[in-house]
């Protein structure tokens, strides 16, 4: 046989050897993807497992495993110290409550005393600031029992024309208090949403105090009614020295008056999200002309 054919035979053994070994490592890699998008999916709560004939590879898939174990652990002990910080807030926010409700009783008793003008005066700061620091022990206490509740929602059927108009009559003193007129469009037949009745009240509670802060002399409240979806508006003009920065609005401790001392701790949109999302519901907000409007869906039927 030639010598030239027998080189020949032998390069294309070696290519063909070479180009099965490469088409396998590049199958293992592909399982290598793979097997770390599934464990990503699963919240790195597995290992890669796939069955490699290259040592190096072999070895990468090693270190990509001892990385998995780092980021479980490291997952693990940041949850934990999640739970912590949640239950060291909310046993705060406990403490908190029973002095500071011997502390109003006692300014509430003493509005009855006779009293000089200074007196009097120093009364009315001091339930401001009782009140103040107590919305917000109870909006602290509210966020860390929301964040760390993962029971499940109990959904009701609730007739949100009914539950609205309810609302607004609740709300009658404030909004007439505040200056402000209310422009009211509802449906004309009934629309029913699956949903919570004790989270909805705290939700509109939220954004009924958002507006009663900011709004300057009128809101409207909207609803209408899709196929699969009840869409409700809330909606007002802002006041002029008011700067809201709506892409973050609903972060925690956001507020629009950075130098407001009344008030909570800037909380009360961030747990209305918080709700409306626990009701398998959403909500958004949009600035346009200094007119800031929430949207609220909830499956409807």
């Amino acid at each position: 046989m030639n010598i030239y054919v027998i080189v020949i035979l032998v390069l294309l053994v070696i290519i063909v050897f070479l180009s099965v070994r490469i088409l396998i490592m590049k199958r293992s890699v592909r399982n290598m993807s793979e097997e770390l998008k599934q464990t990503r999916n699963e919240g790195y709560n597995r290992q890669l497992r796939v069955d490699l004939i290259d040592s190096d590879i072999n070895e990468l898939a090693n270190e990509f495993n001892k990385n998995l174990d780092y980021q479980k652990s490291m997952k693990l002990e940041t949850e934990k110290t999640r739970r912590q910080l949640e239950q060291s807030i909310a046993d705060i926010a406990h403490d908190l409550r029973t002095p500071l409700t011997v502390v109003k009783g006692n300014l509430q008793m003493l509005e009855g005393e006779p009293l000089s003008d200074k007196g009097r005066e120093y009364l009315e700061i001091s339930a401001r600031k009782s009140d103040t620091l107590k919305s917000m022990v109870d909006e602290f206490f509210e966020l860390s029992i929301l964040e760390g509740d993962s029971s499940v929602v109990e959904f009701q059927e609730v007739e949100m024309i009914g539950f609205l108009s309810e609302l607004i009559i609740d709300y009658e003193t404030l909004i007439r208090d505040n200056g402000l007129e209310p422009e009211i469009q509802f449906p004309d037949t009934s629309v029913i949403v699956k949903a919570n009745r004790e989270m909805l009240s705290r939700v509109f509670s939220n954004l009924f105090s958002n507006i009663f802060k900011y709004a300057e002399d009128s809101f409207s409240l909207t609803v209408n009614k899709g196929k699969e979806y009840c869409y409700i508006k809330l909606s007002n003009k802002i006041k002029t020295d008011t700067d809201i920065d709506v892409e973050h609005i609903f972060d925690r401790t956001y507020r629009a008056d950075k130098a407001r001392t009344a008030g909570g701790a800037g909380l009360g949109l961030y747990i209305a999200k918080l709700l409306v999302e626990k009701q398998k519901g959403s909500i958004e907000a949009k600035l346009e002309d200094k007119r800031l409007e929430f949207i609220i869906s909830f499956a409807s039927e």
